[in-house]
């Protein structure tokens, strides 16, 4: 007998009604790995008090798209490393290594944004102040009307003030697409797979990040994902495969200089990988997605500032825009 159809809203909410008593402890228990995960990512000061052995676990579990940088580089190295290949033009391994270093150490608007996170506190206000008031419609994408599909948390959106901070974004979803291959992700850029992120403020230390989401819409199979996830899952071609392990990707912006007796960490572009038996998949994945391998920001990171997505506007030819709502 073919396995039941099951909808994932569904079991979210028996399961939130079954361990309403345990929750504080278990979320507790995934704040505090997530705390840790991000100090490892941290200045060396704070990797260093990190259990030796939950370091491990937790290292074993990362696969970076940038990888970290061997020695500590100023930004105003890679500044002007950017600037003589902007002025001399650029071979692929040149190109290469300036996206590396626009991980590590971003444009000025977003070290600017990065330090208002930090300075703030943590607040989420402070950043959604660098947003636009000016309100964008968000039109259909890629057949989603035709679908009663939502996409995104509202019917509108915004952007940044700042057309760097806008690119930048713009950048690292295009950078998680060409560079997942090379972690065994193969990711497309629309509506039923990469196109949305998360903006948090890490808990602790204000650390400006982004949780994206990729794999958001497999198709149903009976027999490899039996599960209904409502209007918007029509229609995808996504294969429910082994790389939903690495749907979890995290950025993370520079740590500035003076915010921790650590010092400055450098921006770093990583997938978590929450593979059975990891302790990403143990600590950070609730039992309830287990299936779809995702991390709740708000559950785990820190207070949630808005969301990012990066939809297709085009008919006939690929048209990317950005909606912050």
């Amino acid at each position: 007998m073919p396995p039941r159809t099951r909808s994932l809203s569904l079991n979210l909410m028996f399961f939130a009604l079954s361990i309403t008593l345990a929750s504080p402890p278990i979320l507790a228990s995934r704040k505090s790995v997530a705390s840790d995960l991000i100090s490892l990512l941290g200045s060396r000061v704070e990797a260093s008090r990190i259990n030796k052995t939950e370091a491990k676990a937790l290292r074993s579990c990362l696969k970076f798209l940038v990888q970290p940088p061997l020695s500590p580089r100023s930004i105003e190295f890679g500044r002007e490393r950017r600037e003589m290949v902007e002025r001399f033009g650029w071979s692929g391994e040149d190109r290469t290594a300036v996206e590396d270093e626009l991980v590590w150490w971003p444009p000025e608007p977003v070290m600017e944004l990065a330090r208002i996170a930090v300075d703030s506190g943590g607040d989420p206000a402070e950043i959604q102040r660098a947003l636009d008031p000016t309100v964008l419609i968000v039109p259909d994408i890629e057949g989603s009307k035709e679908c009663h599909c939502e996409l995104t948390t509202t019917p509108y959106g915004r952007c940044f003030v700042s057309e760097d901070l806008n690119n930048y974004v713009a950048f690292l979803f295009e950078l998680i697409a060409s560079r997942g291959p090379s972690i065994g992700l193969n990711i497309t850029l629309n509506r039923f797979d990469l196109f949305h992120g998360h903006v948090f403020l890490a808990s602790g230390n204000g650390r400006l990040g982004i949780l994206f989401h990729a794999r958001e819409y497999p198709a149903y199979d009976k027999s490899l994902f039996p599960y209904n996830m409502g209007y918007c899952q029509k229609g995808s071609c996504v294969a429910r495969d082994g790389s939903m392990n690495l749907r979890n990707i995290l950025w993370l912006a520079p740590l500035p200089s003076d915010s921790s007796k650590g010092g400055a960490a450098p921006g770093v572009l990583v997938a978590l990988d929450a593979h059975p038996g990891g302790i990403i998949f143990k600590d950070l994945v609730p039992d309830y997605v287990d299936d779809v391998r995702t991390i709740y920001e708000a559950d785990v990171f820190g207070d949630v500032v808005f969301d990012v997505n990066y939809l297709n506007v085009g008919e006939e030819v690929a048209e990317y825009r950005l909606f912050i709502c």
